[in-house]
């Protein structure tokens, strides 16, 4: 019988010698958490295939959707300076609690600052005073016929931990199957967290080229 890899599992958009784009699929992590039962992440399947890929962001366990990996530390340090200037644009599906008006313009912008909640970390919290700042941009795409629930695009500005998952609790349209942020009858309603990073956009760290990756919501 042959042996499969498991990084078969994992859908690659595109491959070349500098980097590689991916489709995490929700509930593998992103990569290696703390003990021998979580080891096995989309790092660890994708470098058993390509030796040296390098993690440049990461995505939540419970989050699908694309993810860029560097192929040697030269192509890790550009895109890492190019998500933290802002030059990736990144684009997620998230499906929320309740009926989200859309904002009276296309889209709307949460400004909330974020800090970590010491005493429940790893959960985060908003907090005026000591929390960092944290930008989202967001668009109404549809409400369901029974105002139970709305599909929205958000566009992460800043990259902080569960920014996304946070903002939308505080709006009080907490993300289906949120584990974390959302009430359990929320929770209750996916069978996963209903938040996939569709869409990707960066230029290629050697040759400038304008890359532009999409991956379809899978709810």
């Amino acid at each position: 019988m042959p042996h499969s890899d498991p990084s078969d599992a994992i859908e690659r958009l595109y491959v070349d010698d500098t980097l590689l784009v991916l489709d995490k699929p929700s509930g593998l992590l992103a990569v290696p958490g703390r003990g021998a039962d979580k080891q096995d992440c989309l790092a660890a399947r994708v470098q058993a295939r390509y030796p040296g890929a390098l993690i440049v962001h990461r995505l939540d366990m419970a989050t699908s959707g694309l993810m860029v990996m560097a192929r040697n530390p030269a192509a890790q340090r550009e895109l890492s300076k190019a998500f933290a200037a802002r030059e990736v644009t990144k684009r997620y599906i998230a499906v929320v609690a309740g009926r989200l008006d859309a904002p009276p313009e296309d889209w709307g912008i949460i400004d909330m600052p974020i800090v970590v909640d010491w005493p429940r970390r790893p959960l985060r919290i908003v907090d005026p005073v000591h929390g960092k700042p944290s930008l989202t941009r967001w668009r109404v795409l549809e409400c369901d016929a029974t105002g139970q629930g709305t599909r929205v695009e958000l566009e992460p500005v800043t990259g902080r931990s569960h920014q996304l998952r946070v903002h939308l609790r505080e709006l009080g349209h907490p993300i289906l199957g949120d584990a974390l942020y959302a009430p359990s009858e929320v929770q209750a309603r996916a069978g996963r967290l209903l938040l996939h990073a569709w869409s990707l956009r960066f230029a290629h760290p050697l040759t400038g080229d304008a890359l532009a990756f999409e991956s379809p919501a899978p709810f």
